[in-house]
């Protein structure tokens, strides 16, 4: 099996470097990782005492920070590092301010290149978040004496683990990670189901991490005025589906302000033909008040701006969950008590299924009844009496509720890495 696993991944490398001839995405993958090893031999000595975090995605960074931040305060001597498999990760984050002394693509698994990587700094602990697993770099870390962890573990039926064939995989899994922390206890008792007895179940960290948001500034210049006082609702990383339930609504409900933040910017021009008399971000600066106070329909054309702008929000529709790309982060929006609209495709994000039985949030299965829904409760909230409380605002309290009760999975970790 293992000669098989290492033809896999010889014949991922050959699919990317095809596919990155069309997509320019995946070509910045590909180049990327040629300067990797320069970049680690650049920022550490193999002496260096090393926190290495790896995360497939954003998303998954977003979920290991509040741990790798924490484990910094504890290791001060040690330096950090943080890999990515995916462009979308890595792109956006070495844009901004972090924690991490070297940011780079983690190499592609072939056992050559993860040791010439791996050699050239002393990892003590080594965490990757969710399920992004690497066997040759597990076994090179491991046999290095690092102690190895996986951070907000999601194990879900139909994985490799769970098929005939899957026993190989799980033995390395048992072989070389110290402990899983779950997300959930399904995911847990799934683990165990296969052997994998070392695990507790700690919750998800993006709870903590977006917990943070109510402790910082979240002004963001313009949006007031765009609102006034009128409702707002956000439309976060919109995709199709998205788009067409703001069409709807922007003719249905005139009184209400629309915020638009496509999931990439290259949707920005896409979107000004769907609403001609939409104000771009980038151009507030020279927007008089009047003009933003009357428009309807702002286009966030900016990185970085979605998580501040949902404090702005009375509702928010959260886009890829009415496609197979997967549904974002509704625990974003869902932590300054706002409901969360989303389509029902997100096996892999649990916290949907809790919010929507929190009733703060809600799934639908196409853009036509999702935009009915939100007219309704828009317009039966327009019109509650003095001293009621509408089913918007029982939503929004929900959803507030739902992320404030969570447990803080961060300390639940520390606590047994740092015993």
């Amino acid at each position: 099996m293992k000669s098989l696993y290492n033809l896999f991944v010889h014949l991922m490398i050959f699919g990317m470097k095809v596919f990155s001839l069309f997509d320019s995405k995946t070509k910045k993958g590909v180049r990327g990782r040629k300067q990797s090893l320069e970049i680690v031999r650049n920022a550490f000595s193999p002496e260096d005492k090393v926190l290495w975090m790896h995360a497939s995605s954003l998303g998954e960074y977003e979920q290991g920070l509040p741990v790798l931040e924490k484990l910094k305060e504890q290791f001060q001597d040690y330096k950090v590092l943080i890999t990515f498999f995916s462009p979308s990760g890595y792109e956006n984050v070495k844009k901004k301010k972090h924690i991490a002394d070297a940011i780079c693509y983690l190499p592609f698994d072939k056992k050559k290149d993860v040791q010439e990587f791996v050699y050239s700094f002393d990892c003590q602990i080594f965490f990757t978040v969710k399920y992004d697993y690497w066997y040759n770099l597990l076994n090179e870390l491991k046999n290095r004496g690092t102690k190895i962890y996986v951070i907000s573990a999601l194990f879900y039926e139909h994985q490799t683990f769970f098929e005939t064939y899957g026993k190989w995989f799980v033995k390395q899994l048992k072989n070389n990670i110290d402990w899983f922390f779950h997300q959930t206890t399904k995911s847990s008792a799934l683990a165990k189901s296969v052997g994998l007895i070392n695990s507790s179940v700690s919750g998800d960290t993006r709870f903590d991490r977006v917990k943070q948001f109510l402790d910082r500034d979240n002004h963001l210049e313009f949006i007031e005025e765009f609102k006034g006082n009128q409702k707002l609702v956000v439309f976060g990383s919109s995709w199709h589906a998205e788009e067409d339930i703001a069409q709807v609504l922007v003719k249905k409900l005139p009184d209400t302000k629309f915020a638009i933040a496509p999931h990439d910017l290259q949707r920005v021009p896409h979107l000004l033909k769907l609403f001609p008399n939409a104000i771009l971000y980038s151009s507030l600066s020279n927007a008089p008040t009047l003009e933003l106070s009357n428009s309807q329909i702002l286009i966030i054309d900016s990185i970085g701006k979605l998580s501040k702008l949902y404090s702005y929000a009375d509702l928010a529709v959260v886009g890829g969950g009415f496609h197979s790309a997967g549904l974002h982060n509704i625990l974003e929006a869902a932590v300054y008590g706002v409901p969360v609209i989303f389509g029902n495709h997100y096996q892999k994000n649990p916290e949907a299924d809790n919010l929507i039985l929190a009733k703060g949030g809600k799934s639908f299965d196409d853009f036509v009844t999702a935009a009915a829904f939100i007219e309704e409760v828009m317009k039966k909230d327009l019109t509650t009496e003095e001293g009621e409380v509408s089913y918007l605002k029982e939503m929004a309290k929900n959803a507030g509720d739902f992320v404030e009760s969570q447990p803080d999975s961060t300390e639940i970790i520390l606590r047994k890495i740092i015993p």
